[in-house]
């Protein structure tokens, strides 16, 4: 699941980005409303999470712009306790839901899960690559029918390869949307994760590799490689 995180507050927006990808979920993150429109016009998010208070383009007005596009990405807006009229006027405008600061860490996550579960058909929850199936909602992973247990951050890492199956993804991709908030070199995190998730997948002596490295480029995720 992928998340977009608009919030000019930068200790803010670093805390929750990654208390965010400690459960699992890809973030992008700015602090500029017009960056952020630039991000959901470019990239496809599974959830959006706006503060009203935005620099360049309010995040009100973001979300106008969004639902003029035809974009339906189901939007939390963060608003002050007070600003009533704000959230009136967001849940007019097309918002999902709405979080009132200061809030708890895991009452975020929570209506972060929730929307990301509302907004898309089962269909669009499941991905596949040969024997390998991950539901992106359910947060399950299984191959040939056998259920594969992964720790939040490889189960981003794979949703990641597999929303990109037959591209490669680059190491830097992968660092700026799961790792940047870790304090071990990259190249050691992200080798361990995608070791771990090889092992893993592969439930016997007949699996077929899917994770295949491209040296010098990154990681692809393909049949046959």
């Amino acid at each position: 699941m992928r998340v977009l995180f608009v919030e000019d507050s930068c200790s803010l927006r670093n805390t929750v980005s990654l208390a965010l990808r400690k459960s699992g979920y890809a973030v992008d993150s700015t602090g500029d409303g017009r960056d952020g429109l630039f991000l959901v016009e470019n990239h496809r998010y599974d959830v959006a999470v706006l503060d009203i208070m935005l620099p360049g383009l309010d995040g009100l007005s973001l979300l106008q712009c969004l639902r003029e596009k035809g974009c339906r990405t189901p939007v939390l807006l963060l608003t002050a306790r007070s600003a009533i009229a704000d959230r009136v006027r967001g849940l007019l405008s097309g918002a999902d839901d709405y979080l009132i600061k200061p809030f708890a860490l895991e009452e975020l996550i929570a209506r972060v899960g929730a929307l990301s579960r509302r907004g898309f058909r089962e269909s669009s929850n499941i991905l596949r690559v040969a024997d390998l199936k991950l539901n992106s909602a359910a947060k399950t992973v299984e191959r040939n029918g056998t259920p594969i247990q992964l720790k939040p951050r490889e189960f981003a890492l794979l949703e990641l390869l597999m929303r990109q199956a037959g591209e490669v993804v680059s190491r830097a991709d992968i660092d700026e949307h799961l790792y940047e908030d870790d304090s071990l070199p990259m190249s050691n995190v992200i080798d361990a994760s995608i070791y771990s998730i090889r092992r893993k997948i592969q439930v016997d002596d007949s699996s077929e590799p899917l994770i295949h490295t491209r040296r010098g480029q990154g990681y692809i995720l393909e049949p046959g490689g």
